[in-house]
C-alpha cells in the first residue's frame, strides 16, 4: 500500500504569496487546496509579516501537509526589494518549520525542469503543464498560485532522486535538520 503523501507549495511575497497543497496517492497528483495570502496594506512591515506568519499556519493547521516546497529566491529589483522579500518568505517558511514541516528549497530551472523537462520553459508552460498534470480545467489564477503549485509538483517528481541522495550520504537536507530543531525547540 501507497502512503500519500501531502506537499505544500510557497510561492513568498510580500504582496501577495500564492500557496498550492499537492497530495500524491498511488502515483496520482492532486490539488487539495490553492489560493493567496494578501498582507493588508499598512505602513508598518512586521504587521504584514505577523500577518504573514499566522496566515501561513493556519493553512498548514487546514491541510496538514508533511513537506514544503519553496522555489529560492534568484532576482530582486533592488536591495530594498530583496530585503522586503526575504522577510516575508522568512515568515512564510517560518511558519511551516514551527509546525515541523520539513522545508525544501528548489532553483527556478529545477521547477521548470520537473514541469516541463527544459530549464527555460516559459511561465505559460509551466502554468499548462501544472494544470495538466493536477488535472485543473484552468491553470490557477494569479500566477503565484501556479508557482507554488509548481514547486510542490517539483518536489514530489523530485523525492526519489532525494531519497536515494539522502541515502548514499547518511545525511537528511538542511531542511530535514531545521525542521527536527524546531520540534525540539517546540518540544514535540
Amino acid at each position: 500500500m501507497t502512503a500519500v503523501k501531502r506537499v505544500l507549495g510557497i510561492d513568498p511575497g510580500s504582496r501577495v504569496a500564492g500557496y498550492g497543497v499537492v497530495e500524491e496517492n498511488g502515483g496520482r497528483l492532486s490539488a487539495v487546496g490553492y489560493g493567496v495570502v494578501r498582507p493588508p496594506e499598512t505602513k508598518d512591515p512586521n504587521l504584514k509579516l505577523k500577518y504573514i506568519f499566522e496566515a501561513f499556519s493556519e493553512i498548514i493547521a487546514q491541510y496538514n501537509p508533511d513537506e514544503a516546497a519553496v522555489e529560492t529566491v534568484f532576482f530582486a529589483a533592488n536591495a530594498r526589494s530583496a530585503l522586503v522579500l526575504g522577510q516575508a518568505r522568512g515568515a512564510a517558511l517560518l511558519s511551516a518549520l514551527m509546525a515541523g514541516v520539513t522545508v525544501y528549497e528548489y532553483s527556478a530551472l529545477q521547477v521548470k525542469k520537473a514541469l516541463t523537462g527544459g530549464g527555460r520553459a516559459e511561465k505559460s508552460q509551466v502554468a499548462d503543464m501544472t494544470r495538466r498534470i493536477l488535472g485543473l480545467k484552468a491553470a490557477p489564477k494569479p500566477e503565484d498560485v501556479t508557482d507554488a503549485l509548481a514547486a510542490a509538483i517539483c518536489h514530489v517528481h523530485s523525492a526519489p532522486m532525494r531519497s536515494r541522495l539522502e541515502a548514499a550520504s547518511g545525511l537528511a537536507g538542511d531542511g530535514a535538520r531545521a525542521a527536527a530543531g524546531a520540534k525540539n525547540a517546540a518540544g514535540k
